[in-house]
């Protein structure tokens, strides 16, 4: 047994001894990361798997949890700030149903479940109110926060008092929301106007023009969008887009411009006067089928004819009795005819109802203001352009913006005169003109230094390769000589001849061409 340990024990010994130093770091970090990770899955697999038992708790609701999970001795974790806990996940279902049945977190907010707790006859009027104002703004917190993109809603109502005499005006409630929003999500104005709906139609004689909606960051959600996140109407959004525009429109002029005359003749800034407002109405128009007649279609035609024949007697003849008589005679008379002919005509016209929405973003006014560069090298000479190439310049430049300028602004502006709007300037340029927003190729100092990298490693890499090489020459020499002092050993006790032999199997199997040369040179002597 002892033999067997002290073979095995000298192996190792010699296997270690015949070891590099990179290759026993490489065997003691492998182990080392072996025992490491046998560890970790060990810790890992008897460590039980916590999951969330409550989430999004205020610090009130945490304390009660964590007082009840003290005196229960069960393991838990708090994240998030305090308002999420962890528990053991085979423990989890059982502590939702227990505290759950003994009312546990309690976050002390009043719901409409209290009145059926708690109504007794001795609760005064006072008392009911401030309890119901209570109930209605935890309910309206707790409709909000289901919303997409609400974590969380604080809601206080300022409730208006019922009126006592018939004379009083009825006074109107307010509200104040604050809303914790989800980092990044955006409410668009439709989103808006539901929530300030949603809120109007919960509390008694509140309109929405009573109401304040803002988030965390104070930014406020107005009803007419005037302030809404995401409305594209506060300043800032404001300013942005019409940067944007007026960068828009900057690129194109610099851009054609500076095909015609030089990217480094010529300046481009540009002014705009942009329309955020947004308008909807509705046009109800009637007009006529045959607009050169100005006539409708006939859908129904009346048509009524009196045709009359008779005499007409303006005496009356005095009888025997009280009653006049008609003339006893044609003579004494005059015959008269009467025809009329009225007629009535229905017409049908075309009634058009429109509902137009027009968009915000609208330019109203627009300047372009353009320096020109008025030099020019000839024959390595800088010349100054004289006055009649300048004004051919300026047409060119002028016929350019106009059309520019036509097109950009929106075509309710009326006598809109191109000319005005643009102002050319001829000045030598002191310097080369800095665009900021011109693409710029790779610098010189880039290429610079990627080569001097590529050098490096390189370099790096040679020397790794060597030094690799060396190692493996000294370790191919140690075991040469190695294995010649062996040798030598064991050739000290045997015979010549056997020396020899055993000399030329060697050779022949460690260097076989070299053994055949020698066998066709003790051919050839023989």
């Amino acid at each position: 047994m002892n033999e067997t340990v002290n073979k095995y024990r000298s192996q190792i010994t010699e296997f270690w001894k015949t070891r590099t130093n990179i290759q026993k770091s490489g065997i003691i970090g492998g182990v080392l990361a072996i025992i490491i990770l046998i560890v970790a899955v060990t810790f890992m697999a008897s460590s039980p798997r916590m999951v969330p038992l409550y989430s999004n708790l205020s610090l009130q609701e945490a304390g009660q949890l964590k007082t009840e999970l003290d005196e229960q001795g069960i393991t838990y974790e708090i994240e998030n700030g305090g308002s999420t806990i962890l528990v053991p996940e085979a423990q989890s279902d059982g502590l939702l149903v227990d505290f759950a049945s003994r009312g546990i977190p309690n976050s002390g907010n009043i719901d409409y479940s209290f009145f059926s707790d708690n109504v007794s006859w001795g609760m005064t009027d006072e008392e009911r109110q401030i309890i119901e104002v209570d109930a209605m703004q935890t309910e309206l917190s707790q409709l909000i926060q289901n919303i997409e993109g609400i974590s969380d809603a604080r809601v206080l109502i300022n409730r208006a008092r019922e009126t006592i005499f018939v004379g009083e005006e009825q006074e109107q409630s307010s509200a104040s929301i604050v809303l914790s929003t989800d980092y990044g999500y955006e409410f668009n104005q439709n989103q808006v106007q539901g929530l300030y709906h949603l809120v109007s139609k919960a509390v008694p004689n509140l309109s929405p023009e009573d109401i304040v909606i803002m988030n965390q960051y104070f930014e406020y959600y107005d009803l007419d969008g005037s302030g809404g996140q995401g409305s594209g109407s506060t300043y800032a959004e404001h300013q942005q887009i019409k940067k944007d525009i007026e960068k828009d429109i900057q690129r194109r002029v610099q851009k054609l411009l500076g095909t015609m005359i030089g990217q480094d003749k010529v300046v481009v800034s540009v002014t705009t006067d942009v329309d955020f407002a947004q308008e909807n109405r509705v046009e109800e128009i009637v007009e006529p089928v045959d607009m050169e007649s100005m006539e409708g279609l006939p859908v129904s035609v009346d048509r009524i004819t009196e045709t009359y024949t008779g005499y007409d007697g303006n005496q009356m003849v005095e009888g025997e009795g009280d009653i006049p008589e008609l003339p006893a005679t044609e003579d004494q008379e005059e015959l008269s005819e009467y025809e009329m002919v009225r007629e009535t005509i229905n017409n049908e016209f075309n009634r058009i109802r429109s509902e137009i929405v027009e968009s915000p973003y609208e330019v109203r006014d627009l300047g372009i203001q353009v320096a020109v560069d008025n030099t020019v090298e000839e024959n390595n000479e800088v010349v100054t352009l004289n006055e009649a190439e300048q004004v051919a310049v300026e047409e060119d430049i002028q016929s350019i913006l106009s059309s520019v300028i036509q097109t950009s602004i929106s075509s309710n502006v009326e006598d809109l005169n191109p000319a005005d709007k643009v102002s050319i300037v001829f000045q030598e340029f002191s310097g080369t003109p800095d665009f900021g927003d011109r693409p710029t190729g790779i610098p010189t100092w880039f290429y610079i230094v990627g080569a001097i990298l590529i050098l490096a490693i390189v370099v790096l890499v040679f020397f790794l390769l060597r030094n690799r090489d060396r190692r493996v020459d000294s370790e191919e020499v140690v075991q040469t000589e190695t294995t010649e002092i062996e040798d030598y050993s064991m050739e000290e006790n045997q015979s010549e001849s056997t020396i020899r032999r055993k000399r030329l199997e060697n050779l022949a199997k460690e260097k076989p061409d070299e053994f055949a040369k020698l066998l066709r040179t003790w051919i050839s002597e023989d």
